[in-house]
């Protein structure tokens, strides 16, 4: 089977791409399909994670990320020359392929891939929760204003979704968000690592990782740590992410907790990280699925989790693999955090019970979904 994948790029360290990459490793390597993947953006910088030799990459070097550099008027104008040219490339590119599919990771193709005629299905496969997706909040205009843009933008979503053959979400709780539609499939992330080591859950040592963004919620978690750290100053809280630390630890010694809330840039072993930690805490606002959380899990790591749209309630039975936490109760995600610290017998055993219960997400599995949906559409 013939697959194209569709992606802005494969340099940063998110979750996307991690993902992405198993996925195309496994269908490349194991069930034999040949798999493209077509980029925009990143020309001459390398895949972050490492590719089957398998896997082809087309470059179209459009460069949207050129647009980040622009005033709003120019990103307007510029950013349409830019999309008109991705379509033109795009289609070229399909036309001369001639996949059986075509996934599109619902970025920017999306406004124009069902129009183009290379007789490839349309799949599209969301890395993001339907909450806060294409929600626009600019500073200059009106509430009313930003929330009219974002339900014509989500409208338009919605109606290029609609002629899909079909559309993969990563849980059971985000599909009930897309009653609209009635092509919608739930197949959750793979397990992305394979630990050589496993947590003893013994070091005093709490872990979080994520982009430096606001949906991850570190503004949160320096408010929980803060209440964390006045019982327990031995204990440390290790961030690791890509993006912008410095907000954050700025943050962090204005709330008197440089010594112990320390952010730190990506790392390619992250699960040696993880290895090194007892407590994983996921503090985001919003999620697509949470794929750290299996990470974390998979090194036999107990986590403390807002209960937040959407993945966590999938992943996680409370009190059993982990603790779920009222989302953004921020004195009750301390108080998870601090029962975790006070009963280390219980979080041995949480740690334990974590990896066991990941069977679902193991790659074989979601590989067969994946290659059951192809063969189905």
């Amino acid at each position: 089977m013939k697959i194209v994948y569709c992606i802005p790029s494969l340099y940063a360290s998110s979750g996307m791409e991690r993902v992405l990459t198993i996925k195309a490793n496994y269908f490349a390597d194991i069930l034999g399909y040949d798999i493209t993947i077509v980029l925009t953006d990143g020309a001459e910088k390398y895949p972050y994670y490492d590719l089957s030799p398998k896997i082809k990459v087309m470059q179209l070097n459009v460069d949207f990320e050129q647009l980040w550099s622009l005033s709003l008027i120019k990103k307007v104008w510029i950013y349409l020359k830019k999309q008109q040219e991705y379509k033109i490339k795009l289609t070229n590119l399909l036309m001369q392929l001639r996949p059986d599919i075509t996934v599109s990771m619902l970025r920017r193709e999306i406004n124009f891939i069902n129009n183009i005629s290379d007789g490839s299905k349309k799949v599209g496969e969301i890395h993001f929760g339907r909450i806060g997706y294409r929600e626009v909040n600019f500073k200059f205009l009106p509430t009313f204003i930003n929330k009219i843009i974002s339900q014509v933008w989500i409208n338009k979503l919605l109606r290029e979704v609609k002629r899909l053959s079909a559309f993969v979400v990563l849980s059971q709780e985000d599909k009930l968000y897309w009653p609209e539609l009635d092509n919608v499939h739930v197949i959750y992330n793979p397990i992305s690592i394979v630990p050589k080591i496993q947590s003893n859950c013994l070091a005093k040592k709490v872990i979080a990782v994520g982009r430096y963004t606001d949906q991850k919620g570190f503004d949160l978690l320096a408010d929980a740590w803060r209440i964390v750290t006045t019982k327990h100053p031995d204990w440390t809280l290790n961030i690791y992410g890509g993006g912008d630390a410095e907000k954050y630890k700025r943050l962090a010694k204005q709330k008197g907790i440089s010594k112990t809330f320390v952010c730190n840039g990506p790392v390619h072993d992250i699960a040696s990280k993880y290895a090194e930690n007892s407590i994983f805490v996921l503090s985001s606002r919003y999620e697509g699925f949470g794929l750290v959380l299996v990470e974390a899990m998979a090194c036999g790591v107990p986590v403390v989790s807002f209960a937040c749209p959407c993945g966590p309630r999938d992943i996680i039975s409370d009190c059993k693999n982990g603790l779920l936490v009222e989302n953004g109760n921020i004195s009750q995600l301390a108080e998870k955090i601090i029962y975790l610290i006070e009963h280390q017998e219980k979080r041995i055993k949480m740690g334990i019970k974590a990896k066991e219960s990941l069977s679902l997400f193991q790659m074989d599995i979601i590989g067969a979904q994946w290659e059951a949906l192809f063969n189905q559409i």
